[in-house]
């Protein structure tokens, strides 16, 4: 690797805390290091990534383009503190925030990705959503050092015939609509466009809801600013709170205080949620 970068976040940051669920079929997390494969001018690069104990953030890869656009997946310079600062009272997620302080929602290597992940999670468990993406990818995408892959770019997945993402695990209805999508929008354009616009675009779009559209402004986008509306996780966090069954539409009153970080609100509900942060008792008083 010929090209090293050091990193001081803007504002707290935790890559551990970030990167702890970010591996996939494009990148491992293990032990502190992140390794991610990354497709720069039709080479595959590898860039690597890992923080020390006073904060920096060091990226080392096979070029400076490649560090870049490491330091972007990992939203580095997306300082999150108004966000802190706006739910530090908060009477649901306040201590949740305050304990996770250095999360930020770690970033796919293409819009294409989050579309396809978007796609691959709908009404699924987390994991085996997972498992259906990585072999997708693999399958389709071109392989690195480590036996890790490029992220899908639209035209990979665009040339496609869905009966072939059938056959590697995706519903025929899914992969139809995913290709259609893919072959009629310039999915990286997307990255120009303001995210209300970007909403109303994709929410025209027979098979992707809420979620999905979630996942594709979080993850593929980098915005804060809309959540996942229709979550598995945020709709058991609901149940339990209301103590009744909800359904997907109902989250979004869940995530509505939150305004323009609805986003980050989402990661931080569903991670304070898996680890018992979240203060219900408080949030029903208010």
């Amino acid at each position: 690797m010929s090209f090293e970068l050091a990193v001081t976040p803007r504002g707290p940051y935790s890559l551990s805390l970030s990167a702890r669920l970010a591996s996939d079929a494009t990148r491992t997390f293990r032990e502190g290091l992140l390794t991610q494969a990354l497709a720069v001018d039709g080479r595959v690069e590898t860039a690597r990534a890992w923080q020390s104990p006073g904060g920096s953030v060091t990226i080392r890869a096979d070029s400076a383009a490649s560090a870049e656009r490491l330091r972007w997946l990992l939203a580095l310079d997306d300082d999150h503190s108004g966000f802190l600062l706006a739910v530090r009272d908060d009477p649901l997620l306040g201590h949740a925030s305050r304990q996770l302080r250095g999360l930020r929602p770690v970033r796919v290597g293409t819009v294409a990705q989050a579309l396809l992940r978007a796609f691959c999670g709908q009404l699924i468990e987390a994991k085996r959503a997972r498992r259906l993406e990585q072999t997708i990818v693999r399958s389709l995408c071109a392989e690195g050092p480590g036996r890790l892959h490029v992220a899908p770019t639209g035209s990979d997945l665009g040339a496609l015939a869905p009966s072939q993402l059938r056959r590697l695990g995706l519903h025929a209805r899914r992969g139809a609509a995913l290709v259609r999508l893919c072959r009629s929008l310039d999915l990286e354009r997307l990255h120009d466009q303001p995210t209300e616009a970007i909403v109303r675009r994709l929410g025209r779009e027979r098979g992707l809801g809420p979620w999905s559209v979630g996942v594709v402004c979080l993850e593929g986008l980098g915005r804060y600013d809309h959540g996942l509306v229709g979550d598995l996780g945020l709709i058991k966090l609901l149940r339990a709170m209301r103590g009744r069954e909800v359904d997907g539409a109902e989250t979004a009153e869940l995530l509505e205080p939150y305004g323009e970080w609805a986003g980050i609100a989402s990661v931080y509900l569903l991670a304070g949620y898996g680890r018992g942060l979240l203060s219900f008792d408080a949030a029903e008083a208010a």
